[in-house]
């Protein structure tokens, strides 16, 4: 049975945190949240992992996480995400720097990836238990096609104290099965207690016991096929092209895939807890998590 595969999405240069926050330690030893992401990949049985980076920060990013960092228990691979990496015939439009988003960064890993696979964002902490979830839905859906699933989470646990952030708002049926997923960028708690999302018609309240994507989804190979196809007509649409901030999420892939009844995903429920860096004042709290972790047994003090 082969082995899934871990996909990291770490081409983003932490805009917001302001410096690469994909390699901030911590950990009592300097460990990223990717150290404790791969060390529960192991755990959980995955086999790879293909880190999604850019040129600009290849070295550095290479003498950090190679195979030898992670002790040999992984296997590792690399790919690059850059604006002009592109389907043949099309071109990056005048005025665009905002990268393509993230299925174009997904995408980026097609040729590096043979079966299930699984896709993280490098600056979240996910939880192990999700990851053992996940992965035995992947080694079941092994030789499936269209049997996509996704680790969901409470939108209150998913909050910053510092700022605004982006979340995928979930509607699930009673099977269990994702119906639509909805990229809202600018969730935060108001001074009022009440959670909003900001668009552009203005603030609008959420639950905040919504299930969202933490952007923790298990998919099968097929889906770089279904979603080159859709970044092409993506990339044709001229609303698209003018807009030199529009973004290729994943969501709006699901979204599409599942209204047009191609696939299905399974949310899958888990006793793992989120946490993650936004922002860098998000760091302390972090690293009392992590320190209160390797305290009860969940990790040893050094990872590799």
């Amino acid at each position: 049975m082969t082995k899934p595969t871990l996909v990291v999405l770490a081409a983003g240069m932490g805009s917001r945190y302001g410096s690469l926050k994909q390699m901030d330690g911590v950990g009592p030893n300097n460990e990223a949240i990717i150290d404790y992401s791969i060390y529960d990949a192991v755990q959980a049985g995955f086999g790879k992992v293909v880190f999604v980076i850019r040129h600009s920060f290849e070295q550095e990013f290479k003498e950090v996480f190679s195979k030898e960092h992670f002790g040999g228990k992984i296997d590792v691979e690399f790919v690059f995400q850059e604006l002009d990496y592109l389907p043949e015939g099309f071109t990056v439009p005048d005025g665009r720097i905002k990268p393509w988003g993230t299925c174009h960064a997904v995408l980026m890993a097609a040729p590096a990836v043979n079966g299930p696979f699984a896709v993280i964002n490098a600056d979240d902490f996910y939880g192990r238990d999700a990851y053992m979830v996940l992965a035995e839905y992947l080694r079941k859906a092994d030789g499936t096609t269209g049997n996509y699933s996704m680790v969901g989470y409470n939108l209150r646990n998913t909050l910053s104290d510092y700022g605004t952030v982006s979340r995928g708002e979930c509607s699930v049926d009673q099977a269990g099965n994702l119906v639509a997923i909805v990229e809202r960028t600018a969730i935060e708690r108001g001074k009022d207690g009440i959670v909003r999302y900001k668009e552009q018609s203005g603030e609008h309240p959420i639950d905040e016991n919504t299930t969202v994507s933490m952007n923790l989804f298990g998919f099968t190979p097929d889906f770089f096929e279904k979603t080159e196809e859709l970044f092409k007509k993506f990339l044709s649409d001229p609303s698209n092209l003018s807009n030199i901030k529009s973004e290729f999420f994943i969501p709006l892939c699901v979204n599409t895939l599942i209204e047009e009844k191609r696939v299905t995903l399974k949310v899958l429920t888990s006793q793992a807890k989120w946490f993650g860096v936004t922002y860098k004042e998000d760091k302390p709290e972090v690293m009392d998590k992590i320190s209160q972790l390797i305290a009860n047994g969940t990790y040893p003090s050094k990872l590799w």
